[in-house]
Order: C-alpha cells, then structure tokens, then sequence
C-alpha cells in the first residue's frame, strides 16, 4: 500500500509540472480546452496522437490514408501529410467543420470541397483497434483449441485455463438459459461477440499504440454488432414468432383492428430493440473514457489556477482515475455480458416454440 501510495504521488507530481509547462506555454496563444482534449481522445482519428509538447508540437502515429476518387482514382499516403489537419495533400484534406467534420474530404481549385464520389477506405485509429483485437482472438482461440486437442483428459492449462471458463458462462449461464434446448448453433455468434467485445473494451484501457483506441465508443461499431444480432433474429425468427408480431394472442381484437396499434408498437419493438444495443454500448464505453479523462483534466485546471491548488488536487486526481480504470475493467466484462446476453434473449424469442 505504501509503494503504490509513493507511485501515486510521483505520478501526480509529474502530471502536475507537466499540466503546468503545458498551461503555461497555451495561455500565450488561448486558454487549454479541456473539451477538446478529452473529445480528440474518444474520437475517431487519421493519426495515433501521443503527446504534446511544451513547445506545441504534436507528437503522433501516422496511419495509411486509403482513397478512391471518382476524378482521380486511387490514392496511398500517410497521414502526417495533413500536419494534424492543418493542410492540404494532392487535392484532400480533413475538413474543420461541418458535417464532414474529422473526415477527409476532396476539394477544388478554390477550397471548396466536392459533394460525394469519395470512398474513404484508410486505416483509423478504430480500424487498427478492431485488427488488434481480431488478430488477439485468432492467437488466443487457435492456441487454446491447440492445448485443448493435446490433452482433452487433463485439466486446462495455458490461455485456455483463462478462456474455458468464459466459454463455458457464455454456453450455460446465457445460452442455455436465454435460448433453451436450440442454442448450439447461435453458440458461435455469442461467443465472438462476447469475447470481441470484452477484449477491446480491455484494450482501450491500456493507453499505449496500437492500444487505446475508443473502438466500442464508436457508433458505427456497436450498430455493426447490433445489426448483425437483429439479422440473425429476423432469419431465425418462426411462425409463432411473427404470429405474436402481427397477431398478438390475449389482445382484445380492438386493438388490432381497423386499427393495427398493437402490431404497429411489435413492429416499432423489432427495430428499437438493436437501436438499444448499440446505444447502449456505445454511450457506457463513451461514458468511462470521458470520466476517466475529466478527473486527469483537473489537475490542468487547477494548476491554471494555484500552482499550490495543482499540487493538492494532484494525487486525488489519480486516485480517482485509477478507480475508474479498475472500475472500467469491471465494466468492460459487464458491457460484454450484456449485450451477449440480450442477444441471447433475442434470439431465445424468435425460435420459441408455441405452448
């Protein structure tokens, strides 16, 4: 308790100065956004920034700019030819605002972007995040089913003493119960999307490239998921599962004719339900990063203010964030047990046999 109390405490002192020189040289130019800072962590990104420093200079990870123009074909660079956004290369840039605010864009002669016809197929920070994870999964199950395949009557060793349990509280605790006695073929589904979610939830806690990377607090990524879930229930889905849709037994026939309100609120019920799951993943996961990131941004705000101030709020700044990194973690597990389970449940609705 001690040692990590005196790591603590140099962490936060050296957080402090380095908040200080940081205040110090921004307030020349403009006061440090806080907002900013914190957005461009949880943001999709063209680069993988690292630092700034004292002097202003941003310190990133170029990553590959991959585009296809109707005008002029393919293009291959990387990123740090925009200087962080700040100009142009071979008719492209990151637009400042506006709708396409962050993305790239293709401009004319005058500056003035073009309407469509750019495919935008570059490797971002949320890209490189789901290879990470996919390739670590590939790693991870290939070398448990190895272990597994080699001694099938010894007891689990290696990763696959750390995964087993997992699979087996995603088969009995959440198939099985939510699905019933059919739920061996959705088994393959609700354990990639378990585990995929877990581990990127994990690594974007570590706050080290190609780690880090905000992947499930990206929109498009839990509407992926929640789309694939909402497939696999309308495919799966029996007679009796659409009968409860457009003819709901016990209804009184009034709500159901002339006017269909009750199959008007089941059908509303089929596309709000995967609305809920990526929402639902993608504001938790958004909510931990910003939190965790506020109370680091306090020691900016009151080393601005005292620099005595900055050096007694320090160490409670990191105690704070280091129970939201612990507390993350529990949620990452959380976040993923969830969204397999509600998937489960989902698909337990659309097979369900008439009693």
């Amino acid at each position: 308790m001690r040692k990590l109390l005196v790591v603590l405490a140099a962490l936060s002192l050296s957080l402090y100065v380095f908040a200080t020189d940081e205040e110090h040289h921004v307030s020349k130019d403009r006061e440090l956004d806080v907002k900013e800072v914190i957005i461009g962590h949880i943001i999709n990104d063209y680069s993988w920034h690292i630092m700034t420093t004292p002097s202003g200079e941003h310190v990133s990870i170029p990553l590959p700019v991959i585009l296809y123009s109707e005008r002029s074909g393919f293009h291959f660079f990387l990123s740090s030819k925009f200087h962080h956004g700040h100009s142009s290369y071979k008719g492209f840039e990151i637009a400042k605002e506006g709708p396409q605010a962050g993305r790239i864009v293709e401009i004319d002669e005058n500056g003035k972007p073009y309407e469509g016809g750019l495919i935008d197929l570059s490797m971002t920070k949320v890209v490189i995040g789901l290879l990470v994870t996919m390739f670590f999964m590939l790693f991870v199950f290939l070398k448990a089913a190895k272990i597994a395949s080699r001694g099938a009557d010894k007891a689990p060793r290696g990763v696959l003493s750390f995964v087993e349990p997992l699979i087996l509280f995603v088969r009995d605790d959440i198939a099985a119960s939510a699905i019933g006695k059919n739920y061996n073929r959705f088994m393959p589904y609700l354990l990639t999307v378990f585990f995929f979610i877990f581990f990127t939830n994990l690594f974007g806690l570590i706050p080290i490239p190609p780690f880090g990377a905000n992947v499930t607090g990206n929109i498009s990524v839990t509407a992926s998921l929640a789309l694939v879930t909402f497939f696999i229930t309308t495919v799966s889905g029996n007679k009796n599962y659409w009968t409860h849709i457009f003819n709901t037994p016990g209804v009184p026939w009034w709500l159901k004719m002339p006017i269909p309100l009750m199959p008007f609120v089941e059908v509303i019920g089929v596309f709000t339900k995967p609305i809920i799951l990526a929402i639902r993943l993608f504001a938790n996961m958004t909510a931990g990063h910003i939190v965790m990131l506020a109370f680091i941004s306090l020691i900016f705000i009151f080393g601005a203010i005292s620099p005595v101030v900055g050096i007694a709020v320090s160490p409670f700044s990191m105690l704070f964030a280091v129970f939201m990194i612990l507390l993350d973690i529990l949620v990452s597990f959380i976040q993923a047990f969830v969204f397999t389970l509600l998937s489960a449940i989902y698909f337990g609705m659309a097979i369900e046999e008439h009693h």
